[in-house]
């Protein structure tokens, strides 16, 4: 039997639109797009591997959940699995690799596993590239509260730290990112995380719409907290992007912004002539000092910088669940500190800012 998932995940999203457009008028220009977003992205033409992601999702077993974490490190559901429905619901997972923003654990550790011998069955463990939960133990303290408030994540990936941010109490998070596949990982974790996130009414609090930041309405000013991590460095033009992120804030909100950053004075900015890390994709990599200027430049005030780490190998790597080249690929063999094409290696900084 097939799974409504999707279609059910979708029309939550429309309620909640339709009850954030009676307060905020700004948000019916979302109501009036949204249905020719959510076609794009089932569509073959646009997206080949569409239709085989979606039958992953809708294939998925209807599983009996016991609990779910959204406030740990590994994104837990608690369930009892038995052994037919692990390997199913592995092989269907395992339909949408790559897996790069996690972690994520299905059923049920042994230490708390009442099955018979004969049934139990051991967790499916979603190892993926990033240990996504270091990058949310950098930046959670250094936030204002998440309680109540409305929240966008630009460039979600599969949706873990949106999930994360629901777990810490948000009224209503909505991830965004044009990928087809991470936008089918979300379905999958939304399937088995069901209800657990919704509201006193029922209400789903998390969201998927699968479009990049500019598709949105500009200056929406919905939204209390807007994260972008892992975004503006992809951006040919950063200062468009750090203004589309300003727009959707609602004065005084704040907004997250993790980003690679190189060492160096407010004049400091690297331009990779072509690949960074093999990325082709990567254009300003500035200081944490010029990425302040350019925050207060776009409007944004009281901005501060409240972590720099080096990405490391055992943050970022390769994994059963994703089996492709990884950081330590990209990195000079003979120098760490180097990638492969004499770029500094990998360093984010997170900042945080007011509107």
């Amino acid at each position: 039997m097939l799974n409504d998932t999707i279609t059910h995940a979708e029309r939550e999203l429309y309620l909640t639109l339709l009850e954030l457009a009676q307060q905020q008028p700004s948000a019916y220009k979302w109501l009036t797009q949204l249905p020719t977003w959510l076609n794009a992205i089932k569509d073959k033409a646009n997206y080949a591997h569409a239709p085989a992601y979606q039958a992953s999702v809708v294939r998925l077993p209807d599983l009996t959940i016991d609990k779910v974490s959204l406030d740990s490190d590994i994104l837990t559901i608690d369930a009892a699995l038995t052994d037919s429905e692990r390997k199913q619901t592995t092989a269907l997972l395992k339909q949408l690799m790559p897996w790069r923003k996690g972690p994520f654990q299905i059923g049920r550790s042994q230490a708390n596993n009442s099955q018979s011998s004969s049934e139990k069955s051991e967790p499916i463990f979603i190892d993926t590239e990033w240990h996504s939960d270091w990058k949310w133990q950098r930046v959670a303290p250094h936030l204002g509260t998440l309680k109540g408030r409305r929240v966008l994540d630009v460039g979600g990936g599969s949706g873990y730290h949106g999930w994360r941010m629901a777990g810490a109490g948000a009224d209503t998070v909505i991830i965004i990112d044009p990928s087809c596949l991470f936008y089918h990982q979300f379905m999958a974790i939304r399937h088995f995380v069901g209800s657990a996130d919704a509201h006193d009414t029922g209400r789903y609090r998390t969201h998927y719409i699968p479009v990049p930041l500019e598709a949105l309405p500009e200056h929406s000013q919905l939204f209390d907290t807007v994260f972008s991590m892992g975004v503006l460095y992809h951006r040919q033009s950063p200062f468009e992007h750090l203004q589309q992120l300003r727009g959707q804030l609602i004065k005084g909100g704040e907004l997250v912004l993790e980003t690679l950053v190189v060492e160096g004075d407010a004049n400091t900015v690297l331009v990779p002539h072509d690949r960074y890390a093999q990325m082709n994709n990567v254009y300003f990599l500035p200081s944490v000092a010029a990425l302040i200027g350019w925050l207060e430049k776009v409007g944004f005030t009281e901005v501060r910088c409240v972590d720099v780490a080096v990405t490391s190998t055992h943050e970022q790597r390769k994994t059963d669940w994703m089996s492709y080249h990884s950081l330590a690929d990209f990195l000079d063999p003979n120098d760490a500190t180097k990638t492969i094409e004499g770029y500094p290696a990998p360093m984010r900084a997170t900042l945080i800012a007011k509107k």
